[in-house]
Formats: C-alpha cells, structure tokens, sequence
C-alpha cells in the first residue's frame, strides 16, 4: 500500500481517538465471524464493557448472536468448566 493512502487512513482514524486502528481491525474479524467477542476486544486493547460500547458508537450494536457464534461460546464455557470445575 503506498505511503499516501496509509496518511489518508491516519487522518481518519486519528479523529476518533486512541486505538482506533486496532479497534476497527479487530471489529471487522468479529464481524467477520473469525474471532470470538473477547478475543476482539483483546486484540483492540479494551476491556470487554469498552469494546461493547465501542461497538454500539460506531456500529449501533454490541455483540453478533449467530448461532455458531453462540454454539462456539457455550464449546468454550464447557471447555473451561472441565478444567476448572
């Protein structure tokens, strides 16, 4: 990507504070149904709550309730209640 489009990118994402690339990066793969809701909000450097208020400001919604996504959620809690429980 050349120099220019990638200052053109900086003036946008500058505007709309800190972390802004890595927000906006990491709810496009959890829109895109490639990583969890908490591995999102790890890979933008939020906590869980900031991430959903993120979220809401920017895209008028907090968390994606598909049915894989819910079904992978509820692997995962299983998961760790085994090695926990």
């Amino acid at each position: 990507m050349e120099t220019q489009s990638l200052n053109q990118f900086e003036e946008i994402l500058d505007s709309l504070g800190g972390q802004s690339a890595e927000f906006f990066l990491a709810a496009s793969l959890y829109h895109a149904h490639k990583v969890s809701f908490h591995r999102a909000s790890e890979l933008a450097g939020l906590s869980f709550m900031d991430f959903q208020a993120r979220l809401k400001e920017h895209f008028a919604g907090g968390f994606i309730l598909a049915e894989d996504v819910v079904q992978s959620d509820i692997y995962q809690v299983d998961q760790w209640m085994e090695q926990n429980g």
